[in-house]
Formats: C-alpha cells, structure tokens, sequence
C-alpha cells in the first residue's frame, strides 16, 4: 500500500508544531509529528490496525489514537490517506473533498 497525506492533514502538522513552538518546547512538536509519521507509514502494512472512527460507522475511515491525537485516516484498495490529526477533545470533521 501507498501512504498519502492530505493537505488537511499536513496543515495539521504543521499546526502542531507550530503551538509547540510558541509554548517554548519546539522538540515536543517535532517528536509529536514525528511518530504520528512514523505511526502513519506503519498503516501501510496494517491498514486495518486502526479502528473504524465512531462519529461516521464507516469502515474505510479509520483512526488511530496517540494521546492527545486522532489520527484520522481513509483505507482504500491500495493507498491509505492520512486526512486528519487532531486532539482528542476536537469535534472531528472531515474536510468534503478528501472523503
């Protein structure tokens, strides 16, 4: 399988970095986005490891939990689409033209 990363997806990396920086700890940001990449390609292998995500009840829209973070991802026949990373606490919406 191919790992693609949305832009929705990658604005949200970015963002965290970004707040982890202006909160003076700019290597937790790094380490954050980090793993969730490194977590992300593993879904490549294991595209079913995720769970199905309980706001949708929709089987190709998956998660995988990293504390804070959802990491919001759709399974397809060959390419797993990283779409969202989020906080926990944050209503998930997924953005229309990437479902």
């Amino acid at each position: 399988m191919k790992l693609v990363i949305a832009r929705s997806a990658l604005n949200d990396l970015l963002d965290i970095k970004a707040y982890y920086t202006e909160q003076g700890v700019p290597e937790d940001g790094q380490r954050f986005v980090n793993t969730i990449l490194e977590k992300a390609q593993k879904l490549t292998d294991q595209p079913d490891s995720g769970r199905k995500v309980p706001e949708f009840y929709q089987q190709q829209i998956r998660e995988l939990i990293y504390p804070p973070f959802r990491i919001i991802y759709l399974r397809h026949a060959s390419v797993v689409s990283l779409v969202r990373v989020w906080r926990s606490e944050r209503l998930l919406l997924l953005p229309e033209d990437e479902t």
